[in-house]
């Protein structure tokens, strides 16, 4: 999720009081990072996580976002040594001009979660899955166009599977029976949403 520490529209506590009230349990600030601001937007995220007392569990994070990919492993390193629990790669959507090669460069540098990977390949899946990296299907507008890809994909390299709703604004929020439907709409099994989702509690509990 992303508050106006980058491009959302929230403070975190605004942000985690309304997830809360959508039945959410726990959630992680990703807010979208660079070169330039990954120390000073972390080292923020991370005071407020330490110091909120609300009902959600909030997770300290960043999304690396456009940074080249001959450039991932340092931003990676820098982020994680900031205090970034979960380390989430905007990955190659098709809606956004990002580099070719993001989607590698992300996975070799071992972060968590591959958000919106796009058109992503068999090769780069099957990395994925052998480096442990999540790949995401999101209930964003726009990064969602490419979930029924990104699930074959996951499907056929053996990948893990996360739902991100990718919140910027209250309206993104989704409960859990919506987050279901768009998963089935990019034509994952019930079998394969209830093994997406106790994945996500698994992750969880280690980051908490």
């Amino acid at each position: 999720m992303h508050t106006f520490l980058s491009d959302g529209v929230l403070v975190p506590s605004e942000l985690a009081r309304r997830a809360a009230m959508k039945g959410y349990r726990a959630m992680a600030i990703t807010d979208h990072v660079d070169m330039a601001n990954a120390e000073e937007v972390i080292g923020q995220i991370v005071r407020f996580c330490a110091t909120y007392q609300g009902e959600v569990k909030v997770i300290p994070g960043a999304e690396i976002t456009h940074v080249p990919p001959r450039m991932y492993a340092e931003v990676a390193r820098i982020c994680r040594q900031a205090g970034a629990k979960v380390l989430v790669a905007h990955g190659e959507t098709i809606v956004e001009p990002v580099e070719p090669g993001t989607n590698r460069a992300a996975i070799e540098a071992g972060v968590d979660v591959l958000a919106h990977p796009g058109l992503i390949g068999e090769e780069d899946a099957r990395l994925a899955a052998k480096m442990g990296v999540a790949l995401e299907i999101s209930g964003r507008a726009g990064h969602s166009l490419a979930n029924g890809h990104v699930a074959a994909m996951a499907r056929k390299a053996g990948a893990r599977l996360v739902f991100d709703t990718d919140s910027h604004a209250p309206h993104d929020l989704m409960d859990l029976a919506t987050a279901r439907k768009v998963a089935l709409g990019a034509g994952m099994t019930g079998e394969e949403i209830d093994s997406m989702f106790q994945f996500a509690n698994e992750l969880v509990k280690k980051m908490v």
